[in-house]
């Protein structure tokens, strides 16, 4: 494995060692996958279709459960810790349809805090800072169901935010945004202060706004650096599929 990150004394809010994991048919889909994130990093996941991106993001909230360590913010994943860790981890899926479900804007953002049993003024002021956020205020009562994907994805963005996540892991968070759209989400990426983990073949997003890139390919971290120092290793990126 290429890597090429400086270490670092404080404490890592992820830390991975030794990550496997294999579907029900016998397929590997991570092969010791081990990497550390610091608080406030913005890393890239790149890779080919099928390097495994998707399901190292689905456990760091538990979604998945492989062999190996996962500490988010300290705390082991596993049974005991699981609704601890997914209160700290705000995972943002490629489709914002697969988060929204209510009838409401403010109902889809409330739904994170209702179900940790705060009070309702807690609820509305947790919905009105998550709307602020992704400068979506004016939406709160509109049909989450009538807004145009760009505008869906900031809402999805919010009804994580509204559970105060230390951790933002997002799938290929441009998918399907117009110029505008996608314009408007880079920056509100870049606004945010959480740790940020964003899954994505979108190479210029990359670029713009993740100073570190992980390299994955068939289950592995082959490279992991400056996103600069990776992207422009042309034999790097022809190898692995990033061309």
């Amino acid at each position: 494995m290429v890597k090429l990150n400086n270490s670092t004394s404080a404490t890592p809010v992820i830390q991975i060692q030794d990550l496997r994991f294999s579907y029900p048919d016998g397929q590997p889909a991570l092969q010791g996958i081990t990497f550390s994130a610091m608080p406030g990093e913005k890393i890239a996941l790149v890779g080919p279709n099928g390097a495994g991106k998707s399901t190292l993001i689905l456990h760091l909230n538990g979604i998945l459960s492989g062999e190996g360590l996962l500490e988010i913010c300290g705390r082991q994943l596993d049974h005991k810790n699981l609704s601890q860790v997914r209160a700290r981890v705000g995972l943002v899926f490629q489709s914002p349809d697969d988060q929204l479900f209510s009838p409401t804007v403010f109902e889809d953002v409330a739904y994170g805090p209702i179900y940790q049993g705060l009070s309702p003024a807690e609820v509305q002021s947790r919905v009105e800072a998550a709307l602020a956020a992704v400068h979506m205020e004016p939406y709160i009562h509109r049909n989450s169901h009538h807004l145009s994907i760009g505008e869906k994805k900031r809402i999805a963005i919010a009804t994580v935010l509204s559970m105060e996540p230390e951790i933002l892991v997002l799938d290929e968070p441009s998918a399907g945004l117009d110029p505008r759209a996608r314009r408007q989400l880079i920056e509100l990426l870049q606004e945010l202060p959480q740790t940020m983990i964003i899954a994505t073949h979108d190479l210029a997003l990359v670029r713009d706004i993740l100073p570190r890139t992980l390299l994955l390919d068939q289950g592995r971290v082959v490279a992991d650096g400056p996103t600069g120092v990776i992207l422009s290793n042309s034999a790097l990126v022809a190898e692995h599929g990033l061309a």
